[in-house]
Order: structure tokens, then sequence, then C-alpha cells
């Protein structure tokens, strides 16, 4: 650090490079053109924020693959700006009192690519027919320029123009679509708080139609080869919607949409109000159909609660990991017991080296996060008893919908639910390495 040079500290240190001070966005305009051929991508974001204190710059998180071409504040004319190290640093003419309006607008364009990260590969991504977002944990500043940080949420309204033969869909509400020539403009709003790595676009040559008949309107959107395959596979989602409220309380969305890709995809990929499949997911016997309870479960836990610090991603992934079994001991299939015995199984054979609670970057996505989450919330379950355990989930997403959450308000929440001491269970399960018996 050089003398004199003001030295922040990360937002979070999981990512300390994201995430940005001295304000908070609470809308997102983006204005946006893609060429499917070239993977050329093109827009103009417009950010409404409002300044927490007083500065003289302001960043955003925006890869070097983006060219910016003009920026400006608050109306102003094209304010100072430099663009290095994935951060969009800009001047404005005047300083902006605290609690006082951030309008900034960037114009902006480039090949579309995603970020090379610890996790591997995240952001836009092309396809053999058209492109995908998988911004977790740190990719949506590879398509557009944000505070890209999971503690902050806000209002989108995406606009999209692409080639005609192809379907654009983006969170929210479809409110216009329009056909010129050879391009179609798409346009969506996502009324409810969003986190800029939930925020995605996907572009493909899908079929959108509805499927099933549920309080919650559900969407397949696919290749038309891939209809018969997706009938049969991902058929029981309207149930799996049912039992979801029924345990977890009302669906927090408008409606949910579920893109099958032409491609192939390693995993699948949660979006707000949409999940994101491949080809593969659809092998005719329903293979994947954990993979698909766990990703409409992410629409509770991870979209609308959201984790303010990535140490706490079992909120996340603990959590829709459980459901898979919720949804198995709901349908049919074995009970969460069952699963859990096998997990546990599964779990002691591998190295007793991660810390549920804070389990560092490099192993925020490893498999044991997802199996022991299950298996804490397994055992809250087992020790306060099905009635208060489901009380309690039905209490967290209502009291923190479309909010950040933190395991410490989980934990806080729980105590209201049961006499017994819970704090050797949570030291056991997110304190301590050793794998707890069951």
């Amino acid at each position: 650090m050089k003398p004199g040079k003001f030295y922040e500290e990360p937002i979070d240190p999981y990512l300390p490079q994201n995430g940005n001070r001295g304000y908070r966005v609470s809308r997102y305009e983006l204005d946006l053109t893609y060429k499917v051929p070239s993977n050329r991508l093109s827009g103009k974001a417009s950010i409404t924020a409002t300044t927490t204190d007083v500065r003289g710059k302001f960043s955003l998180d925006l890869a070097q693959t983006m060219q910016v071409s003009k920026v400006s504040v608050n109306g102003g004319r094209g304010a100072k700006y430099t663009h290095r190290g994935g951060k969009l640093t800009i001047t404005p003419a005047q300083k902006i009192p605290a609690g006082g309006l951030l309008a900034i607008t960037v114009q902006y364009g480039g090949n579309a690519e995603p970020i090379v990260s610890m996790w591997g590969d995240v952001g836009w991504e092309e396809l053999d027919e058209g492109s995908l977002v998988a911004s977790q944990p740190n990719g949506a500043a590879s398509w557009f320029p944000c505070d890209d940080h999971p503690s902050s949420k806000a209002s989108y309204n995406i606009s999209i123009t692409t080639d005609s033969p192809y379907y654009a869909v983006a969170n929210g509400t479809l409110v216009r679509k329009q056909t010129r020539a050879s391009h179609t403009t798409w346009v969506y709003e996502q009324a409810e708080p969003m986190s800029s790595y939930l925020a995605t676009i996907q572009i493909g040559p899908y079929e959108r139609r509805r499927v099933g008949h549920g309080r919650v309107p559900i969407h397949a959107l696919h290749p038309k080869e891939l209809r018969v395959p997706f009938d049969h596979d991902f058929a029981r989602q309207p149930e799996m919607m049912d039992v979801f409220e029924r345990l977890f309380g009302p669906y927090p969305f408008e409606d949910y949409s579920v893109v099958v890709t032409g491609d192939e995809l390693e995993i699948p990929i949660e979006a707000q109000g949409l999940s994101i499949f491949g080809a593969n997911h659809c092998d005719g016997v329903r293979g994947s159909e954990r993979l698909v309870a766990h990703e409409l479960a992410h629409q509770w836990f991870g979209n609308s609660l959201t984790l303010g610090m990535w140490k706490d991603i079992w909120l996340h992934e603990g959590f829709a990991c459980y459901a898979e079994w919720l949804w198995s001991e709901n349908s049919g299939g074995p009970d969460a017991h069952t699963h859990a015995q096998q997990a546990h199984r599964g779990l002691a054979g591998k190295p007793q080296d991660i810390l549920l609670g804070d389990p560092g970057p490099r192993l925020m996505f490893d498999d044991r996060i997802y199996k022991r989450g299950a298996l804490t919330l397994h055992a809250l379950r087992r020790q306060i008893g099905d009635d208060a355990f489901f009380a309690l989930l039905q209490k967290w997403t209502a009291k923190y919908r479309h909010s950040t959450v933190s395991t410490e308000q989980f934990t806080d929440l729980a105590a209201h639910f049961t006499d017994k001491p819970l704090r050797p269970l949570w030291d056991a399960w997110l304190a301590a390495k050793p794998l707890p018996a069951l």
C-alpha cells in the first residue's frame, strides 16, 4: 500500500475484489444487444443508487473484456473514468452528499467471455446456438457493470435484442416483445430485489410453453427435439412446487421457468425465477430429478433469502440439498433419514478438514458443504421435532423474504422454536471440523 493511500477492508474476504463501497444500488436498467454468430455484446447500463457517504470516486465491477465508450453521472456530460483490473472507477464532476442520488449510465461492448475464477469459468458463455449466463459467485461483471456482491440487491429491467430465430429469456416478467426485420427485442421486469450473480439472460432456439396447472405458473423453454424427454423427466415439477410451498411457505416470485439447453452442462444453474439444465439432464429415466428439486428449492433458499457473506453458503446449498431429501420423502421415495444416513456414511469416509460455518473460498462449493449442511438441518429437525422444524422454515422464509440473511439470524430464529439448548448442535455441526454422530 502506497503512503497516504486510503485502504478499505474488502466487503467479503472470500471475494476481496468484488463489491464496492459508498453507495447502494436500487435499480439496474440494462439495454443490451447480442449478435449470436459473432458473440458480440453491446449495451447501455443505467444504474440508480443512493450514496452512503461523501467521496470523490465510485467504482463498479466490470470485466476487462467489456470496453467502455461513455460514462455519465446524474445526467451530466461525459464523466471521467478509468477501467483497470475489473474495476470501472468513476469521478463525478462534483461531489455528491451522503444520501444523494447517484445515477450512472455506462455504454460499453465487447466479445462476451466468462470470468476465469478458482471455481472455473463463470458468467456469460457461448453455446453451440445462443448463450447462457452462469454467474455464481462473481461472473455478473462479465456482461454488465454492477456492484457484484450478493448483499447488493436491486430491481432490474432487462432489454435484450438478438437475432429473431432465437428466444431470449431473462429474470422477471416479459413486459414487451417487438420484432423488426431480423431482430427481436425482449424486455423483462424483475421487481423483486435480486443479487447481481442471480441476474441472467438465456438465448437459444427454444420453444416456450406452460407445464402443469398449479397455482404458480411453470414454463418450459427448450429445443423442440427435447420436448418428449422433458415432458417425462420434468413431469413432477408442479407436484414438487406444491410440496415445497407446503413445507417452505409461498413461492416467492411471480412464476418459474426451466430452460434446457441443446448443449450438455456439467451441472444445472439457478437464477432468480429460473433454472437452467443441459440436454444431458433429459435422460428419459428422471435421473436428474433430485437436481430439479435442488434448483427449485434455491428460489426460496438463495434467491429470495440470499446470504450476505459467502462463508454462509450452507444457507443456500445445505437447504437445497435437504430439499432433495424432503422431495424424496414426500413423493414415494426413501425418507430424509435414509438419505441422511447414506450421506453421513459418505462424509465419514472423507477428510474431516472443513468448517461448515466458514469453509474458506476454495471449499465453499465442495460437495461436503452441501451434504453436511443438509445433515445439520436433519439433526435440528430430529432435536426439535417435525412441527417446530417446518414452522421454523416457514417463519425463516417469511421473515426474511427478498432479504439478505446470515447464519446468526437462522440460529437466533431457531432458538424461538424449542426450549432445548441448541448451542451444542451449532458448535458441533457448524463450528467444528469432526463429523458429529447423527
